[in-house]
């Protein structure tokens, strides 16, 4: 017997979306195809429910109660102060900065995007173009299960397609700034791809933040590609800070290591209401290094989820994942990280960490760590911790004359600093400091 299952009102309503707006959606012909074979496999799955092993923790089906209408932001007046204000402490850092607000290039906003040894381009003014089309596709390939990646290939309206030279050095930090405006809630679905040469060497900074006075409510969806060649080294950083009641961030980041390379990944989510931030790295060459880690800060009812997947395919490669929360009122925070060493991938070094500190007895932090080791040759390890402010240093504080809220603050900031301290840019490490500062201030 075949049960059918009754949609959401939410599920409805992005089906019905995107059949209204699909002809003004751009693209070629052959991205067409694609986003309605997207449309097609959403409505097949459905959002992700706690039924489905690796949602377990963040039930979609059950959270997201409608879906907002897409708005574009390329008529939105605003100036280059307004940027300044949104984005706040990383407007201290020298950077080449590219703008989108709701989901729409903005090249009034933004500096020159091709410089020596960088080319940058809008996604939406490359899809016409097929080497471009199969470029921004390709790389999610293999995902067919994962609705969140079908809704945003189905919708997608911008982003950035990023290119670093073989063998350029970056001398400046490259922001991808996603602004979020305007009095009316929306959706807008973002697609970035990152391409670092052989031998290159870049910082990229990825942020989602708001502009004061924008709808309490919105739901981003973000999706990045992310490409490391042999020899490239790579920092970069994804930012979600944002001052919305009800916002829902939902984020794909895929990543493919090239040999000998070093790729730094570091993710900071607070101030959103519903966050899922995936994660999965490839290693395609030997002798990579991959260092991920990442802060998520959680108060009220906020719920983040933070879920990767570290797969070695190779031998000889090391990957160190860290990630802390700080979590307050009833908020939820979720860990879940798998490394896969596959049979061929002897000489792995793989290690996995995540701690919570809880600030209100009715906070909640679950976490759940993997290893599928199918190698025998391999240096492996995972765990995970959950604690309360230590009141032994709390009252060694206020011995010295330091105030109690003072000394939280102290404590919390030394907690996160140790996985700031791994992104080792000084500018970008006081940027994400700063963004942690304005949330405990508040």
């Amino acid at each position: 017997m075949t049960v059918a299952v009754m949609k959401t009102k939410a599920e409805q309503s992005f089906a019905e979306g995107f059949n209204e707006m699909r002809a003004t959606l751009p693209g070629s012909a052959a991205v067409r195809e694609a986003r309605e074979g997207a449309a097609r496999r959403f409505e097949e799955l459905g959002l992700p429910h706690r039924r489905i092993e690796e949602w377990k923790y963040t039930d979609l089906r059950s959270a997201v109660k409608e879906a907002l209408p897409a708005r574009s932001g390329d008529k939105l007046a605003m100036t280059i102060a307004d940027v300044i204000v949104a984005i706040g402490p990383l407007a201290q850092i020298d950077a080449h900065r590219i703008v989108f607000v709701n989901g729409a290039h903005r090249p009034d906003l933004s500096t020159p995007g091709s410089l020596a040894g960088l080319e940058v381009e809008s996604l939406a003014s490359t899809l016409e173009d097929a080497q471009a089309t199969e470029f921004a596709l390709s790389g999610f390939a293999g995902q067919d299960s994962n609705a969140v990646l079908a809704l945003n290939t189905a919708y997608m309206s911008d982003g950035a397609i990023v290119r670093v030279h073989a063998e350029a050095e970056l001398e400046k930090p490259l922001l991808l700034v996603n602004i979020r405006a305007g009095a009316q809630p929306c959706f807008a679905a973002v697609r970035n791809v990152l391409e670092v040469g052989a031998k290159a060497s870049a910082r990229i900074v990825e942020a989602f933040v708001s502009l004061p006075g924008a709808a309490g409510d919105g739901q981003i969806n973000t999706a990045t590609q992310i490409n490391v060649g042999d020899e490239a080294r790579l920092t970069h950083v994804k930012i979600a800070a944002d001052d919305g009641s009800g916002v829902t961030h939902l984020a794909n980041w895929f990543a493919r290591l090239g040999k000998a390379c070093e790729y730094r990944g570091f993710q900071l989510t607070q101030g959103v209401n519903l966050a899922r931030n995936q994660i999965q790295v490839a290693f395609d060459g030997e002798d990579a290094k991959l260092d991920l880690s990442g802060v998520f800060l959680g108060r009220g009812t906020d719920h983040v989820d933070t879920t990767l997947v570290v797969d070695h395919a190779v031998p000889s490669c090391e990957s160190r994942e860290l990630f802390k929360g700080v979590l307050d009122g009833h908020s939820r925070g979720i860990f879940q990280g798998k490394i896969i060493v596959q049979a061929v991938a002897q000489k792995t070094d793989g290690k996995q960490m995540s701690q919570a500190l809880l600030l209100s007895p009715d906070a909640e932090f679950d976490s759940k760590p993997e290893l599928e080791i199918f190698a025998d040759d391999v240096v492996c390890g995972h765990g995970a911790t959950c604690a309360e402010l230590d009141k032994d240093l709390m009252f060694y504080c206020q011995s010295r004359g330091i105030p109690t809220d003072v000394a939280r603050v102290l404590l919390i900031e030394s907690f996160i600093g140790e996985a700031v301290a791994l992104v080792e840019d000084e500018a970008i490490n006081e940027a994400l400091m700063g963004f942690a500062r304005d949330w405990l201030s508040k």
